[in-house]
């Protein structure tokens, strides 16, 4: 299959052992791919140059970085800007950026799961990424959410609807691009611009609702539409096609063996046949 990732922020969907983290880290350089070519950018990572001036321009940040819980959100962010030679006054204002002056002088392994995801965010895009790639950013803060009741007034959803309403918007505008990875389609129905399924090795293209509300409203329907007038009757949402196509495939041209036409005996001269 054949496909890219606009600008804007794209979600993708899927089980557990799917092929998401695979697929995220290959985009990062940091796996080849078996087959096909793997453009980021537009540099060719097959070559080293390309792996290079792809991977200056890319913000990853995986799952879990348990590794570096022993270091403080500041160290982290710091160590982020030294990888990608990047200032020190720049970890500093990305730090600033994401409201984590309190907790610069904490280890990551004592803050909550919302201000370690700001953490690693400010890590991830401190040298200022063309695009980003996060791995299930919202999976902590889900699986803190779990032993709590999952109904609409438990107080675990709405713990989880808190944290995700303030990070969602900072998600939006940290890069140009934006690729988001979860377990579950809802943690990114209505906010992603566009919703990807990987299941069973295909991957499906889903209606977003926050593409269809921005689709053919005006500034003023924007601003807030006239008590007075009778609401308009909702438009159900129509299911653009995947853009996949099939990669173009050439057999190679094999020279066949000239054949003629067998030409057809002539009776003996004297032959009952020729009568």
């Amino acid at each position: 299959m054949t496909f890219g990732v606009p600008e804007g922020v794209v979600g993708l969907a899927g089980p557990p052992g799917a092929g998401k983290s695979t697929l995220l880290a290959t985009f990062a350089t940091l796996r080849r791919p078996n087959a096909g070519a793997l453009h980021v950018l537009g540099h060719d990572v097959a070559h080293t140059s390309g792996v290079r001036a792809a991977r200056a321009r890319i913000g990853y940040l995986p799952a879990r970085f348990s590794r570096a819980e022993h270091m403080t959100a500041g160290e982290f962010v710091e160590y982020a800007a030294y990888y990608k030679r990047t200032s020190a006054s720049a970890a500093r204002a990305m730090v600033r950026r994401l409201d984590l002056a309190e907790a610069a002088g904490t280890e990551l392994a004592l803050l909550p799961p919302d201000v370690r995801l700001r953490a690693g965010l400010a890590a991830a895009c401190v040298h200022e990424p063309d695009v980003l790639f996060l791995d299930d950013p919202f999976g902590e803060l889900c699986a803190a959410a779990e032993p709590w009741p999952t109904g609409a007034d438990g107080p675990g959803h709405q713990v989880l609807t808190s944290a995700m309403t303030e990070l969602i918007p900072v998600l939006r505008t940290l890069a140009p691009a934006v690729m988001v990875t979860a377990d579950a389609t809802g943690t990114l129905t209505g906010w992603c611009d566009r919703l990807l399924t990987l299941a069973r090795g295909r991957l499906t293209e889903q209606p977003t609702r926050s593409a269809t509300a921005r689709r053919g409203r005006t500034a003023a329907d924007r601003r807030g539409a006239d008590p007075a007038e009778p609401a308009p009757a909702p438009v159900p949402p129509k299911r653009r096609p995947a853009r996949l196509t099939l990669p173009q495939m050439t057999l190679p041209s094999v020279p066949l063996p000239q054949m003629t036409r067998p030409r057809a005996r002539r009776p003996p001269a004297g032959s009952a046949t020729g009568v």
